[in-house]
Protein backbone atom coordinates (compact mmCIF):
# COMPACT_ATOMS: atom_id res chain seq x y z
CA UNK A 1 0.00 0.00 0.00
CA UNK A 2 1.15 3.46 -1.01
CA UNK A 3 1.88 5.21 2.34
CA UNK A 4 1.51 9.09 0.65
CA UNK A 5 1.65 10.67 4.20
CA UNK A 6 4.93 9.59 4.61
CA UNK A 7 7.72 12.69 4.96
CA UNK A 8 10.66 11.01 5.93
CA UNK A 9 12.68 8.03 6.71
CA UNK A 10 15.09 7.60 9.25
CA UNK A 11 17.24 4.94 10.07
CA UNK A 12 17.39 4.65 14.23
CA UNK A 13 16.84 2.68 17.17
CA UNK A 14 16.98 5.11 19.47
CA UNK A 15 14.03 5.82 21.24
CA UNK A 16 14.89 9.65 21.55
CA UNK A 17 14.34 9.99 17.90
CA UNK A 18 10.94 9.14 18.43
CA UNK A 19 7.75 12.08 18.02
CA UNK A 20 4.12 12.01 17.44
CA UNK A 21 3.53 10.37 13.91
CA UNK A 22 6.42 8.08 14.19
CA UNK A 23 6.19 4.43 13.41
CA UNK A 24 8.90 1.86 14.44
CA UNK A 25 9.98 0.19 10.76
CA UNK A 26 11.18 -3.62 10.89
CA UNK A 27 9.77 -5.81 8.06
CA UNK A 28 6.91 -3.62 7.30
CA UNK A 29 4.29 -6.21 6.42
CA UNK A 30 1.52 -5.16 8.60
CA UNK A 31 2.38 -1.74 8.54
CA UNK A 32 2.73 -1.65 4.81
CA UNK A 33 -0.52 -3.58 4.52
CA UNK A 34 -2.54 -1.00 6.97
CA UNK A 35 -1.28 1.89 5.36
CA UNK A 36 -0.99 5.61 7.06
CA UNK A 37 -3.85 5.40 9.41
CA UNK A 38 -2.74 1.91 11.06
CA UNK A 39 -2.49 3.29 14.31
CA UNK A 40 -5.08 5.96 14.78
CA UNK A 41 -6.69 8.65 13.54
CA UNK A 42 -4.02 10.78 12.45
CA UNK A 43 -1.71 10.05 9.61
CA UNK A 44 2.03 8.66 10.00
CA UNK A 45 4.50 11.49 9.13
CA UNK A 46 7.69 9.43 9.73
CA UNK A 47 9.23 5.74 9.56
CA UNK A 48 12.06 5.29 12.12
CA UNK A 49 13.43 2.36 10.05
CA UNK A 50 15.64 -0.70 12.21
CA UNK A 51 17.30 -1.96 9.34
CA UNK A 52 20.11 -1.04 9.83
CA UNK A 53 20.48 -2.02 13.71
CA UNK A 54 23.47 -4.60 14.03
CA UNK A 55 21.65 -6.88 16.35
CA UNK A 56 22.03 -10.71 16.21
CA UNK A 57 18.91 -12.38 15.19
CA UNK A 58 19.13 -15.40 17.32
CA UNK A 59 21.98 -15.85 20.18
CA UNK A 60 21.74 -19.49 21.97
CA UNK A 61 23.31 -19.72 25.42
CA UNK A 62 23.14 -22.22 28.28
CA UNK A 63 20.49 -19.17 29.48
CA UNK A 64 18.82 -19.44 26.80
CA UNK A 65 17.82 -18.29 23.22
CA UNK A 66 17.73 -14.61 23.29
CA UNK A 67 15.03 -13.61 19.56
CA UNK A 68 16.04 -9.67 18.41
CA UNK A 69 13.48 -8.42 17.87
CA UNK A 70 14.42 -7.77 14.13
CA UNK A 71 14.61 -11.82 13.82
CA UNK A 72 12.90 -12.76 10.71
CA UNK A 73 10.11 -15.88 10.82
CA UNK A 74 12.32 -17.02 8.01
CA UNK A 75 15.89 -16.94 10.52
CA UNK A 76 13.95 -18.23 13.27
CA UNK A 77 12.66 -21.25 11.42
CA UNK A 78 15.86 -22.28 10.92
CA UNK A 79 17.19 -22.40 14.55
CA UNK A 80 16.50 -25.70 15.40
CA UNK A 81 18.30 -27.46 11.87
CA UNK A 82 21.38 -25.10 12.85
CA UNK A 83 24.51 -26.08 14.80
CA UNK A 84 23.51 -24.89 17.68
CA UNK A 85 19.49 -26.31 17.35
CA UNK A 86 21.02 -29.80 17.18
CA UNK A 87 23.27 -29.73 19.72
CA UNK A 88 20.59 -28.66 22.22
CA UNK A 89 17.76 -30.80 20.56
CA UNK A 90 17.88 -33.64 23.67
CA UNK A 91 18.28 -30.68 26.24
CA UNK A 92 16.01 -28.56 24.97
CA UNK A 93 12.68 -30.54 23.41
CA UNK A 94 10.47 -27.25 23.34
CA UNK A 95 12.58 -26.34 20.00
CA UNK A 96 10.33 -28.55 18.34
CA UNK A 97 7.50 -25.94 18.87
CA UNK A 98 9.40 -23.60 16.71
CA UNK A 99 8.18 -24.88 13.60
CA UNK A 100 4.26 -25.28 13.89
CA UNK A 101 4.19 -21.94 15.21
CA UNK A 102 6.03 -20.41 12.58
CA UNK A 103 3.59 -22.73 10.26
CA UNK A 104 0.92 -20.94 11.74
CA UNK A 105 2.03 -17.88 9.93
CA UNK A 106 0.08 -19.77 6.69
CA UNK A 107 2.08 -17.28 5.00
CA UNK A 108 4.27 -17.14 1.41
CA UNK A 109 8.32 -17.18 1.81
CA UNK A 110 8.13 -13.64 0.68
CA UNK A 111 6.11 -12.66 4.19
CA UNK A 112 8.72 -15.61 6.15
CA UNK A 113 11.70 -13.38 4.62
CA UNK A 114 10.29 -9.60 5.90
CA UNK A 115 7.87 -10.50 9.05
CA UNK A 116 9.86 -10.29 12.25
CA UNK A 117 9.06 -11.38 15.74
CA UNK A 118 9.05 -8.64 17.51
CA UNK A 119 6.40 -6.97 14.64
CA UNK A 120 4.27 -10.05 15.66
CA UNK A 121 4.02 -9.10 19.44
CA UNK A 122 3.96 -5.38 19.05
CA UNK A 123 0.90 -6.08 16.36
CA UNK A 124 -1.11 -8.16 19.17
CA UNK A 125 -3.40 -9.92 17.19
CA UNK A 126 -4.89 -12.52 19.14
CA UNK A 127 -3.78 -15.11 16.38
CA UNK A 128 -0.41 -13.83 16.59
CA UNK A 129 1.78 -17.03 16.71
CA UNK A 130 4.88 -15.22 17.99
CA UNK A 131 2.98 -14.36 20.73
CA UNK A 132 2.15 -17.98 21.40
CA UNK A 133 5.43 -19.24 21.19
CA UNK A 134 7.07 -16.73 23.19
CA UNK A 135 4.45 -16.88 26.06
CA UNK A 136 4.53 -20.51 26.30
CA UNK A 137 7.74 -20.17 26.74
CA UNK A 138 8.15 -17.61 29.58
CA UNK A 139 9.68 -15.69 27.42
CA UNK A 140 10.46 -11.79 29.33
CA UNK A 141 10.41 -9.31 26.37
CA UNK A 142 13.61 -6.34 26.65
CA UNK A 143 11.66 -2.70 26.07
CA UNK A 144 13.79 0.37 25.45
CA UNK A 145 12.22 3.73 25.70
CA UNK A 146 13.57 7.84 25.58
CA UNK A 147 16.64 8.33 27.87
CA UNK A 148 17.90 5.21 27.88
CA UNK A 149 14.98 3.88 29.74
CA UNK A 150 15.04 -0.35 29.76
CA UNK A 151 12.65 -2.61 31.50
CA UNK A 152 11.51 -6.14 30.99
CA UNK A 153 8.06 -7.87 31.19
CA UNK A 154 6.86 -10.86 30.91
CA UNK A 155 5.08 -11.78 27.10
CA UNK A 156 2.22 -13.03 28.61
CA UNK A 157 1.62 -9.68 30.08
CA UNK A 158 3.22 -7.69 26.89
CA UNK A 159 -0.28 -8.18 25.20
CA UNK A 160 -3.15 -6.74 26.89
CA UNK A 161 -5.94 -7.07 24.00
CA UNK A 162 -6.99 -7.10 20.44
CA UNK A 163 -4.07 -5.23 18.41
CA UNK A 164 -3.07 -3.47 21.84
CA UNK A 165 0.03 -4.15 24.15
CA UNK A 166 1.90 -2.43 27.17
CA UNK A 167 4.36 -0.26 25.02
CA UNK A 168 3.65 3.37 25.74
CA UNK A 169 4.10 5.41 23.09
CA UNK A 170 8.05 5.72 21.62
CA UNK A 171 9.27 2.92 23.65
CA UNK A 172 10.55 -0.08 21.45
CA UNK A 173 10.88 -3.77 21.65
CA UNK A 174 14.21 -4.56 21.70
CA UNK A 175 14.22 -8.33 22.14
CA UNK A 176 12.91 -11.61 24.08
CA UNK A 177 14.33 -13.82 26.25
CA UNK A 178 13.00 -17.75 26.21
CA UNK A 179 15.02 -19.44 29.47
CA UNK A 180 16.46 -22.56 29.35
CA UNK A 181 14.24 -24.04 31.76
CA UNK A 182 11.09 -23.60 29.52
CA UNK A 183 13.20 -24.65 26.65
CA UNK A 184 13.93 -28.18 28.98
CA UNK A 185 10.32 -28.87 28.98
CA UNK A 186 8.34 -31.52 27.28
CA UNK A 187 5.76 -29.68 25.27
CA UNK A 188 2.29 -30.37 23.23
CA UNK A 189 0.57 -28.04 20.46
CA UNK A 190 -2.48 -27.50 19.26
CA UNK A 191 -3.98 -25.50 16.96
CA UNK A 192 -7.49 -25.43 15.06
CA UNK A 193 -8.75 -22.82 11.74
CA UNK A 194 -11.83 -22.80 10.98
CA UNK A 195 -10.66 -23.08 7.08
CA UNK A 196 -8.44 -24.81 5.62
CA UNK A 197 -5.10 -22.48 5.88
CA UNK A 198 -6.98 -20.30 7.64
CA UNK A 199 -5.96 -17.98 10.36
CA UNK A 200 -5.71 -19.64 14.11
CA UNK A 201 -9.35 -19.39 15.83
CA UNK A 202 -7.68 -21.53 18.48
CA UNK A 203 -3.98 -22.10 19.20
CA UNK A 204 -2.73 -23.72 22.88
CA UNK A 205 0.43 -25.15 24.24
CA UNK A 206 1.50 -27.12 27.32
CA UNK A 207 4.71 -27.40 28.55
CA UNK A 208 5.76 -30.19 31.22
CA UNK A 209 7.82 -28.61 33.56
CA UNK A 210 10.73 -30.84 35.51
CA UNK A 211 8.63 -29.95 38.80
CA UNK A 212 5.82 -32.29 37.20
CA UNK A 213 3.54 -29.33 36.92
CA UNK A 214 1.81 -28.31 33.90
CA UNK A 215 1.73 -24.86 32.11
CA UNK A 216 -1.03 -24.41 29.73
CA UNK A 217 -0.55 -21.13 27.37
CA UNK A 218 -4.15 -20.36 25.64
CA UNK A 219 -3.44 -17.94 22.51
CA UNK A 220 -5.91 -17.11 19.61
CA UNK A 221 -9.03 -17.99 20.78
CA UNK A 222 -8.68 -14.90 23.82
CA UNK A 223 -8.15 -11.21 23.02
CA UNK A 224 -4.87 -11.69 25.02
CA UNK A 225 -2.56 -14.53 25.84
CA UNK A 226 -3.58 -16.81 29.07
CA UNK A 227 -1.28 -19.03 31.30
CA UNK A 228 -2.39 -21.66 33.68
CA UNK A 229 -0.59 -23.25 36.00
CA UNK A 230 -1.50 -26.88 37.05
CA UNK A 231 0.01 -29.25 39.31
CA UNK A 232 0.38 -30.44 42.55
CA UNK A 233 3.78 -28.26 44.13
CA UNK A 234 3.44 -25.29 46.05
CA UNK A 235 1.92 -21.77 44.51
CA UNK A 236 0.50 -23.20 41.41
CA UNK A 237 -2.25 -21.22 40.02
CA UNK A 238 -3.25 -19.32 37.26
CA UNK A 239 -1.97 -16.46 35.26
CA UNK A 240 -4.58 -14.24 32.95
CA UNK A 241 -1.88 -11.90 31.53
CA UNK A 242 -2.74 -9.37 34.69
CA UNK A 243 -0.59 -10.90 37.30
CA UNK A 244 -3.58 -12.41 39.32
CA UNK A 245 -3.29 -16.02 40.33
CA UNK A 246 -5.97 -18.78 41.89
CA UNK A 247 -4.99 -21.72 43.32
CA UNK A 248 -5.84 -24.97 41.52
CA UNK A 249 -5.24 -28.47 42.15
CA UNK A 250 -3.74 -31.09 39.57
CA UNK A 251 -4.37 -31.44 36.36
CA UNK A 252 -7.27 -34.31 36.51
CA UNK A 253 -9.59 -33.18 33.07
CA UNK A 254 -12.55 -32.05 35.88
CA UNK A 255 -9.92 -29.67 37.68
CA UNK A 256 -8.38 -28.47 34.10
CA UNK A 257 -12.44 -27.45 32.80
CA UNK A 258 -12.51 -25.68 36.54
CA UNK A 259 -9.42 -23.92 36.19
CA UNK A 260 -10.01 -22.93 32.83
CA UNK A 261 -13.78 -21.71 34.03
CA UNK A 262 -12.02 -19.25 36.55
CA UNK A 263 -8.99 -18.21 34.19
CA UNK A 264 -11.21 -17.21 30.83
CA UNK A 265 -14.58 -15.16 31.11
CA UNK A 266 -16.67 -15.66 28.45
CA UNK A 267 -15.93 -11.81 27.45
CA UNK A 268 -12.11 -12.83 26.76
CA UNK A 269 -13.09 -14.93 23.91
CA UNK A 270 -12.15 -13.39 20.62
CA UNK A 271 -15.13 -12.95 17.83
CA UNK A 272 -14.04 -12.17 14.49
CA UNK A 273 -14.71 -13.86 10.91
CA UNK A 274 -12.36 -17.20 12.10
CA UNK A 275 -14.74 -18.18 14.47
CA UNK A 276 -17.86 -17.27 17.37
CA UNK A 277 -16.63 -17.00 20.81
CA UNK A 278 -18.93 -19.96 21.40
CA UNK A 279 -16.52 -22.35 19.18
CA UNK A 280 -13.38 -21.07 20.23
CA UNK A 281 -14.75 -21.88 23.93
CA UNK A 282 -15.60 -25.47 23.03
CA UNK A 283 -12.37 -26.05 21.17
CA UNK A 284 -10.24 -24.99 24.08
CA UNK A 285 -11.68 -26.85 26.62
CA UNK A 286 -11.04 -30.06 23.96
CA UNK A 287 -7.74 -29.50 22.80
CA UNK A 288 -6.29 -28.20 26.31
CA UNK A 289 -7.72 -31.91 27.56
CA UNK A 290 -5.94 -33.28 24.92
CA UNK A 291 -2.65 -31.37 25.71
CA UNK A 292 -2.80 -32.63 29.52
CA UNK A 293 -3.64 -36.38 28.33
CA UNK A 294 -0.43 -36.29 26.27
CA UNK A 295 1.29 -34.52 29.04
CA UNK A 296 -0.05 -36.92 31.34
CA UNK A 297 1.55 -39.97 29.99
CA UNK A 298 5.12 -41.09 30.07
CA UNK A 299 7.26 -39.23 27.39
CA UNK A 300 7.29 -41.55 24.50
CA UNK A 301 3.90 -43.47 24.84
CA UNK A 302 1.94 -40.62 23.68
CA UNK A 303 1.41 -39.62 19.99
CA UNK A 304 2.08 -36.03 19.83
CA UNK A 305 0.12 -34.34 16.57
CA UNK A 306 -1.25 -31.09 16.07
CA UNK A 307 -5.40 -31.29 16.07
CA UNK A 308 -6.55 -29.41 12.48
CA UNK A 309 -2.96 -30.42 10.93
CA UNK A 310 -2.76 -28.95 7.65
CA UNK A 311 0.89 -28.90 6.99
CA UNK A 312 3.24 -31.84 6.47
CA UNK A 313 5.29 -32.64 9.38
CA UNK A 314 8.50 -31.11 8.05
CA UNK A 315 8.64 -28.22 5.65
CA UNK A 316 11.51 -27.11 3.89
CA UNK A 317 12.72 -23.91 5.37
CA UNK A 318 11.85 -20.60 2.90
CA UNK A 319 15.44 -18.87 1.06
CA UNK A 320 17.23 -16.67 2.87
CA UNK A 321 20.19 -15.94 5.23
CA UNK A 322 20.98 -18.33 8.23
CA UNK A 323 20.77 -17.20 11.81
CA UNK A 324 23.61 -15.52 13.46
CA UNK A 325 24.72 -17.58 16.56
CA UNK A 326 26.34 -16.66 20.15
CA UNK A 327 27.66 -19.15 21.87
Amino acid sequence: MDMNTIEAVVRTADPADWQPGDAWLAGGTVLFSYGSYAFGAEPLRRLLDLGSTDWPAVTVSEAGIELAATCTVAELYTLPASESGRTRAALWPALELIGPCCDSFVASFKVWNMSTVGGNLCTSLPAGPMISLCAALDGEATVLGPGGARRTVAVVDFVTGDGRNCLAPGELLRSIHLPASALAARVAFRRLSLSNLGRSGVLLIGRLDADGGLVLTVTAATKRPVQLHLGNTGGAGTSTGTGTRTGTGTGAAAELSAALDTAIPDGLYHDDIHGLPAWRKDMTYRLAEEIRAELAAPAGTAQARVSGDFWPPQRTPPPGPPPQEGA
